[in-house]
């Protein structure tokens, strides 16, 4: 019985140092992987848009009463 015991622990501790490596693997790949990408395909600078006010002020205080009147309402 105890050498069944031993074969079962045996093939507990190579399952489980199997799948650490894999996973230990996989967490340097993808590590390679994200540095590639950010090396080769930068994320463009971002562009800021012109702020246009073309809104009267009536409407902005419209909307302002509005958004204080929901979360009054809804707090």
């Amino acid at each position: 019985m105890t050498e069944l015991m031993n074969s079962g622990i045996e093939l507990m501790l190579i399952g489980m140092g199997i799948v650490f490596l894999f996973l230990a693997m996989l967490v340097v790949a993808i590590n390679i992987m994200s540095s590639l990408v950010q090396r080769f395909f930068p994320e463009p600078p971002a562009t800021t848009m012109p702020v246009v006010s073309d809104v009267s002020k009536s409407t902005v205080a419209a909307i302002s009463v509005a958004v204080h009147q929901y979360r009054s309402t809804y707090k």
